[in-house]
């Protein structure tokens, strides 16, 4: 995106103050965010020699941020190749978005692949790491789910940023009808941005007769990104921070956006207001109402977000008050860019390249609300290895309007109309459930295949191989969920996306593992694995096939915490000469050991086996005491003490 990302966010109008004029004119043009003279300065740098880890950084940081991924691709591998060991993940991040924004996946995925756990150990929050190189593969693969056409309204000028407003489009363009031919914007060497209307016709898709939306809203700075009402009474927009015909900087000659409100009074649009969570510290932009009025969502780089510009939202009040600021969480925000927010009664729409995508900005949907659901990509088509940005739809129509500097368009961003295309991947889910510790199917499980929307779509059972199989069809490219529950085990669920693959079906496969927390007790401040009693045959130490059943329950849990280590107590009753129960209890215990290394637990995880006969009686019944069965009962025991848990 040549202008729209950075200009209608960050900044737009930076005046040079006198401590920068000791630095060197490529940094002078580069903190003025003049990137075109910017590169060209530090390219003449690297041809002197000069290839220090700041300048080449500048350098792929000048066309990063003009969206010239070929020239950021070029100069952050250099960088990446000189500087690998020292260098920051934000620009091994960036070296992998340039390469996908030039179509070099298999380096993207390789790189992905081995910054993956550097990522996570350092919480930098791009879940382009955090996926695999499969999960990049299965997304390029998917059937794609809109149907786009380049309109011809658009300029050899930046056009992007439609928003609905009652039959019309508003949207923002630097194609210059104020004939301020004179006024050049240094970033990208274009007039400045101001907002224009169209109509819309052929079922809402085409849009003709541009002309200014407002010449009492339109400045001599930059206007973008509008938001209405319903009924189309009011607006917010984003505009330069300018007020009353004054430009207002920050402490370092910075002019950050803000939100502006105007109400239509009696034709007109009353002079803008500017909304009380602006700054003249950092940047608010890109405002999306809410269908019902009652939130304001927006975009912002101020400090508290989790790293890029970010969305928040506010709750608006009747009495025109407004609440602080919500930054939308981790599901929505990361350490890359979302920005362009459009919201619907279920739906949040966003634009991001923090999230796993093609390269470039890609658009994403949510479930919206106070903690909103993992975004969704698009998919391809909609989405390209270029800048796809701004996206709007009429979801009783399926139809709407996208922006994107992809490849074939009139020069700059451009609006495209686009369809959601309707269509059932007609597939059938199949899948197997298996126990978690040896691999062993699961029968009789029940299980659920749950719709987007968390409504139960049909039920199955699982066969005497842990198989199930669903006949249901389902919507493609959207994320179902199997859910399996069995009783004594724990529930398990996996998310899955319907993709249409020529008949063959989704295929799950889960694993379940028996509560078996419930088994650790803790007693009198000693770890201990409570399973039911392991009874022996008179006089014998051989394990039953009862005792086997309950013994399987420690080899399940020694296997579900592998660090475990236990010892094995085993105690008789009193009943017998002293010699002879500790003779047999030592033996029930060996024996007990044994069988428990023979289903696969490592010899050294059982620290001792020993018998101790009736050395540790429970209760009265001690030698030359009367005591019922039951009563002696109670002290024939084996215990299974934890000495080490993890």
């Amino acid at each position: 995106m040549k202008t729209s990302i950075w200009v209608v966010l960050f900044l737009t109008t930076f005046t040079a103050i006198d401590a920068q004029e000791t630095r060197s004119k490529a940094a002078r043009n580069f903190e003025n965010f003049h990137y075109i003279d910017a590169a060209k300065a530090y390219e003449r740098k690297v041809r002197k020699g000069d290839n220090t880890q700041e300048t080449l950084k500048r350098l792929g940081d000048t066309y990063y941020n003009n969206s010239d991924m070929d020239n950021a691709a070029k100069w952050y591998g250099q960088l990446f190749s000189t500087y690998e060991r020292t260098l920051s993940l934000e620009y091994i991040f960036k070296y992998i978005h340039s390469l996908k924004g030039i179509g070099n996946y298999e380096l993207a995925k390789a790189l992905m692949k081995i910054y993956a756990a550097k990522a996570d150990r350092e919480h930098f929050n791009v879940s382009h790491f955090m996926d695999n190189d499969l999960a990049l593969d299965k997304l390029r693969s998917r059937q794609p789910q809109f149907a786009i056409s380049h309109l011809s309204f658009n300029s050899p000028y930046a056009d992007f940023g439609p928003m609905y407003f009652l039959d019309k489009i508003v949207f923002a363009s630097s194609r210059d009808s104020m004939n301020l031919h004179s006024r050049v914007y240094e970033w990208n060497e274009q007039p400045y941005l101001n907002l224009y209307e169209a109509d819309t016709v052929q079922l809402g898709s085409a849009l003709v007769d541009v002309r200014e939306f407002d010449k009492d809203i339109n400045t001599k700075y930059h206007e973008a990104m509008t938001t209405f009402n319903q009924d189309g009474t009011v607006m917010y927009f984003t505009r330069n921070n300018y007020t009353d015909k004054n430009l207002e900087r920050d402490g370092e000659g910075i002019n950050h956006l803000k939100i502006y409100k105007s109400k239509l009074h009696d034709g007109d649009w009353t002079p803008p207001k500017e909304v009380p969570f602006n700054s003249n510290d950092y940047s608010v932009g890109q405002p999306a109402l809410s269908p019902d009025g009652k939130r304001l969502y927006f975009v912002s780089d101020m400090s508290q977000g989790f790293g890029g510009p970010d969305l928040y939202y506010v709750e608006l009040h009747g009495d025109g008050e407004y609440s602080e600021p919500i930054n939308l969480g981790k599901n929505i925000n990361t350490s890359g860019r979302e920005m362009f927010p459009f919201v619907t009664k279920e739906k949040l729409y966003f634009a991001s390249d923090g999230h796993l995508g093609f390269g470039g900005l890609d658009v994403f949907e949510s479930k919206h609300g106070d903690t909103p659901s993992v975004p969704f990509n698009l998919g391809p088509v909609l989405n390209s290895r270029f800048d796809d940005f701004s996206f709007i739809i009429n979801e009783q129509t399926n139809r709407g309007y996208f922006s994107s500097n992809r490849e074939g368009g009139s020069g700059d961003d451009d609006i495209y109309s686009f369809h959601r295309l309707e269509q059932k991947c007609g597939e059938t889910v199949k899948g197997t459930v298996a126990q978690k510790t040896n691999n062993k199917a699961i029968t009789d499980a029940q299980v659920q295949l749950i719709n987007p929307d968390g409504s139960i779509l049909a039920k199955s059972t699982t066969d005497t191989h842990g198989s199930f199989s669903f006949d249901t069809p389902l919507d493609c490219d959207m994320t179902y969920q199997i859910k399996v529950s069995k009783e004594g085990y724990n529930e398990v669920s996996e998310d899955f996306a319907a993709t249409a693959k020529l008949g063959k079906p989704n295929v799950v496969s889960l694993f379940m593992s028996r509560e078996l927390n419930e088994l650790i007790i803790n007693e009198n401040g000693v770890l201990k694995i409570k399973i039911g009693n392991i009874n022996f045959n008179l006089n014998k130490a051989s394990i039953r096939p009862d005792a086997a059943k309950e013994l399987d329950k420690i080899v399940e849990v020694m296997k579900e915490y592998p660090a475990m280590i236990i010892k094995i107590e085993s105690h008789s009753d009193s009943r017998g000469s002293d010699s002879y129960n500790e003779s047999l209890s030592d033996r029930r215990a060996k024996f007990t050991k044994n069988y428990i290394i023979t289903q696969g637990i490592e010899k050294n995880r059982i620290e001792s086996a020993i018998g101790y006969g009736e050395k540790q009686i429970l209760n009265r019944c001690v030698n030359d005491v009367w005591c019922s069965d039951k009563d002696h009962g109670t002290n024939r025991r084996s215990e299974f003490i934890i000495v080490q848990l993890e």
